[in-house]
């Protein structure tokens, strides 16, 4: 039974003064292995404070300093990624396959940030002023559970390059994957308050974070319920705002794609990260007449993702991430049959011989509407929707008649075509024909349209959002 009972304030380890203690349970089997003594607003307040003293140093650290801190995180993190691993596959459910893939990306975003650092004009003549692009302050930083770590250092990364000090407020549910991660910061040997940690319900600290006036910006990853809330909140003092909301993405299998490829795709798009991504490729759009030849490709295809034990490599498919979201994937499957929807594979209840933890089995619902509950919200769950169309206009139409904009996805014969019916898509990010490795292409933003989210993080896209112009006139001589 493992205990954490302190936040990281200040550069030090320190007892929680909010006295709130949730369990940490394994989704596989639904154990208690530990136990998080949650803080409050005092707890968030000692942080602010620390993080607004370091400040005044930090943002006038040079760029080379920041540089080799940026390495410095790189090297902790990657140091212990063996560790990282095992402890996301058991508070979390995160199969081997993924979880290397997440460890490795979280690590990669602060080399990719020091990168960054030499692509950006921090001073620069602009007709007759000089500019400088300085930090926009104290960074208060939300994230989910669903990628604990990659979200967590996809944050710091950007707002320590710009010279921001932070808060961060990581999901309750990962405790013991931030509490290994903080370890990693502290190892890394910032200077006291540039990186501060509160472990706390989003109602209590992220409710802090968002109105307290020492706050000047915030970057928040989860739903679109929660962004709106917080926009609300940040308003009150004027904060910047950074949102990656939720998603509900199509995937269009184009009439001239190779099925068996088509559907291998468009399972690897919507059934990632146990199906808890919010870029998950959860409406699969099918021509008319290809509908039996997908639906064939389907059940020969979902049978191969295999459901179980997520320490095991052959696994593909592990438990969602508590009892509750189990509960709220089953209340969409039972949606989706109450409306109509047919199930072709999967279904209510856990997979057989795994009735003691979160699985769900991987579910693929055809003959649905786009007006369908489950073709409209974002399941968070291995559960997908195919829905028909005639033409490629009305494909496009079905993609983009949703509340969301984060992502989308093409699978065609003709990469061309693919890309020109990508640049019609409502969506921030559009990949065709393969999932491309974000953190590789590090420079390419990512983010979301309409009530998807608002800004956009990686490369100086992301870093941009920490910095704030000033002009001054006129320029030196």
């Amino acid at each position: 039974m493992r205990v954490i009972n302190q936040h990281y304030i200040n550069g030090r380890f320190v007892d929680s003064c909010g006295t709130e203690i949730l369990d940490i349970v394994n989704p596989t089997n639904r154990t208690t292995i530990g136990r998080v003594t949650l803080g409050d607003e005092r707890d968030a307040r000692d942080a602010i404070d620390a993080a607004k003293k370091a400040l005044k140093t930090w943002s006038k650290t040079s760029l080379d300093e920041r540089k080799r801190y940026l390495q410095k995180l790189h090297d902790a993190i990657q140091s212990r990624e063996a560790k990282h691993i095992e402890i996301r596959t058991e508070e979390y459910g995160g199969v081997s396959r993924h979880s290397k893939f997440s460890i490795s990306g979280a690590a990669k975003v602060f080399l990719n940030m020091k990168k960054t650092l030499d692509e950006i004009a921090f001073h620069k003549a602009v007709g007759q002023a000089d500019v400088t692009l300085k930090p926009v302050g104290v960074a208060g930083l939300i994230t989910p559970w669903n990628s604990a770590i990659f979200m967590v250092c996809n944050k710091v990364a950007p707002a320590l390059a710009a010279g921001c000090t932070v808060v961060i407020k990581p999901s309750e549910l990962s405790a013991l994957q931030i509490q290994l991660l903080v370890e990693c910061f502290d190892a890394a040997g910032l200077p006291p308050g540039v990186i501060n940690l509160v472990h706390g319900r989003g109602e209590v600290v992220g409710n802090e974070l968002t109105l307290n006036p020492d706050i000047d910006k915030i970057s928040f990853t989860g739903s679109t319920t929660v962004g709106k809330s917080i926009m609300r909140n940040a308003a009150e003092t004027i904060k910047r705002v950074t949102l990656e909301l939720g998603g509900k993405s199509a995937h269009i299998i184009l009439d001239d794609a190779d099925i068996d490829k088509a559907v291998a795709f468009t399972l690897t798009t919507g059934f990632m990260n146990n199906g808890q991504a919010c870029i998950a490729g959860s409406r699969i759009l099918v021509p008319e007449h290809k509908l039996e030849a997908v639906k064939d490709a389907l059940l020969k295809a979902v049978p191969t993702w295999k459901v179980g034990d997520p320490t095991k490599d052959d696994t593909l498919l592990g438990p969602l991430v508590t009892e509750k979201q189990y509960n709220r994937v089953q209340a969409y499957i039972h949606k989706g049959i109450e409306e109509g929807a047919e199930i072709l594979i999967g279904g209510k209840g856990q997979p057989k011989g795994l009735e003691a933890g979160n699985f769900v089995q991987p579910t693929i619902f055809v003959n649905v509407r786009n007006d369908m509950t489950i073709a409209r919200e974002e399941i968070f769950g291995p559960v997908l929707s195919v829905i028909t169309y005639k033409t490629e206009e009305d494909a496009i139409r079905i993609a983009n008649d949703s509340i969301y904009g984060l992502q989308a996805w093409i699978s065609c014969g003709d990469p061309e075509r693919g890309r020109k019916i990508a640049d019609r898509i409502e969506a921030g990010v559009v990949m065709v024909n393969q999932v491309f490795d974000m953190f590789d292409e590090a420079g390419a933003p990512a983010g979301g349209f309409k009530q998807s989210g608002i800004g956009r993080e990686f490369g100086t896209y992301g870093l941009s959002s920490y910095l704030e112009p000033q002009a001054i006139f006129p320029k030196r001589a």
